[in-house]
């Protein structure tokens, strides 16, 4: 009988882990940032602060060039208005007399208080529009030449236009408004000149940018050289709104001339527009025409021309 051998084989002694010879690390890929596909409208632009400063202060000198040139005349037609309406004196008669003193005093006429308030009204209004253009090509990373014509301008431009009108308004309607002390101006007021004013502004900043390419394509090739439709278009519509925001000014002015507690009825209200409306139309023309016409060219010119340097 044989006998049966077992093997046992020994137990192992573990390995020690510092025994062990560590491999080469395998280095694991990180995708760059430029790698990852972002999304377009993810994607950050970087801001155009290239000369922010010159163009701040060519927004600035433009806006007061434009100003500046507008002022005198505008002054002058706005007196007459007031003083028509207030029947302090006829528009006509308020226009000589006005214009005498151009010619004859024309410093103290130019550094007056009337034509003060109508540069810092112009003039605020410009700029307000022209900063906005820069906030926006900065922001956007557009060209510094950069117009815009949304919303936001409309906004803007009306905000600063109606507040600044506002108070001109208030210190012409005391200066050449009916005799005796000056009466506080009544809220209905406010709100009409509110209304006149935005719908100024609006065919001023707004309708000019959409209304020229228009004129533009329908304009022949020989007219394009001579003039654009957006240089016809600025003149034209601050012009034309004036039908409609006329009789909003008068009743404004009347609501001042005389107050709802002196008993006066709509109906003559509405006759005392209805009477002036023509002639302070053609007036408003002539004052808007300077303003919006040609303030608004001098503006646009003189900023794209130098905005066109710092590019």
């Amino acid at each position: 009988m044989k006998d049966s051998t077992v093997l046992q084989l020994a137990p192992t002694a573990p390995v020690a882990a510092s025994a062990v010879a560590p491999g080469p690390k395998v280095p694991i890929p990180v995708p760059s940032k430029d790698a990852i596909d972002v999304p377009s409208n993810v994607q950050k632009q970087p801001w155009n602060t290239k000369n922010l400063g010159l163009r701040l202060a060519a927004d600035f000198t433009s806006a007061a060039c434009a100003a500046s040139m507008v002022a005198p005349l505008i002054s002058i037609i706005d007196r007459s208005i007031m003083e028509n309406a207030s029947g302090r004196n006829t528009l006509v008669a308020s226009l000589k007399a006005s214009f005498r003193a151009l010619l004859l005093r024309p410093h103290t006429m130019l550094f007056s208080k009337p034509v003060a308030l109508i540069f810092m009204l112009y003039g605020g209004t410009y700029l307000t529009a022209n900063t906005l253009d820069t906030a926006t090509s900065t922001a956007r990373n557009a060209s510094a030449t950069h117009v815009t014509s949304g919303t936001p301008k409309f906004a803007a431009s009306s905000a600063a236009n109606v507040g600044l009108c506002i108070f001109k308004d208030q210190v012409y309607v005391k200066m050449f408004g009916p005799g005796g002390p000056p009466r506080p101006v009544p809220l209905p007021s406010y709100a009409l000149f509110a209304l006149r004013d935005s719908l100024t502004i609006f065919a001023s900043f707004n309708v000019p940018p959409l209304l020229g390419p228009v004129l533009t394509a329908r304009m022949s090739a020989e007219v394009n050289r001579t003039v654009s439709g957006t240089t016809v278009a600025q003149f034209v519509a601050p012009a034309a709104v004036q039908l409609l925001s006329t009789p909003i000014h008068l009743l404004g002015l009347d609501l001042y001339n005389r107050p709802a507690t002196g008993g006066v009825g709509w109906a003559e209200r509405w006759a005392l527009v209805r009477k002036n409306w023509l002639i302070s139309t053609a007036a408003r023309i002539c004052r808007i025409v300077p303003a919006f016409g040609v303030g608004g060219t001098v503006n646009m010119k003189v900023r794209k021309n130098l905005m066109e340097r710092l590019v």
